[in-house]
């Protein structure tokens, strides 16, 4: 099974790293194939970016995301570049503090305020690992151990804990989410 999921924010949100995260989740702790391909705007940080990940059973045959089954949006820009890839099997999942969607926008929409949890966490820098513990809780991607393991095997020694705690609470918000949490 082929699973396309896109990443998109803004330069400094830790897309391209969320991205690299997941696909190192699933190729080295879950036992899938996956590709990752990432696009940059020209600025060095605020402008637009973006993180394809493919995830498979079987070889990949083409690495680019081209129809996403998930796409995570962190930033508006981000939502009105990639609106026309939102199809209606398309799973959105999106900061709702800093995307607003249209009504009547294909897809099934799946809100976290995932920049206000990482500031109540105190460091809004690990905005885009709630985004990953929430993707995992809410979609079920990947297992929770394969991403998580990756997540810690992916940040500087002295932020793990930090890091740690931004997945978890991503993740029980994202198994609320899905109708699995408390």
């Amino acid at each position: 099974m082929r699973t396309e999921i896109r990443l998109a924010g803004f330069g400094g949100q830790g897309i391209i790293l969320a991205g690299y995260v997941l696909g190192k989740a699933a190729s080295l702790f879950a036992g899938k194939n996956a590709t990752m391909t990432q696009s940059y705007g020209p600025e060095a940080r605020g402008g637009a970016c973006a993180s394809n990940v493919v995830i498979e059973d079987e070889r990949i045959s083409y690495p680019a995301a081209t129809h996403p089954d998930i796409v995570v949006l962190m930033s508006q820009e981000a939502y009105d570049v990639y609106k026309p890839d939102i199809r209606e099997n398309t799973r959105v999942v999106y900061d709702e503090d800093l995307v607003k969607l249209e009504p009547g926008l294909p897809g099934e929409r799946i809100p976290v305020p995932a920049m206000r949890l990482a500031g109540d966490l105190g460091r809004k820098v690990v905005a885009n690992i709630v985004m990953l513990g929430f993707l995992t809780g809410a979609t079920g991607v990947l297992s929770k151990e394969a991403v998580k393991q990756a997540v810690l095997s992916s940040v500087p020694a002295h932020t793990k804990d930090l890091n740690d705690k931004a997945f978890e609470c991503g993740y029980e918000r994202g198994l609320q989410a899905r109708g699995k949490g408390p």
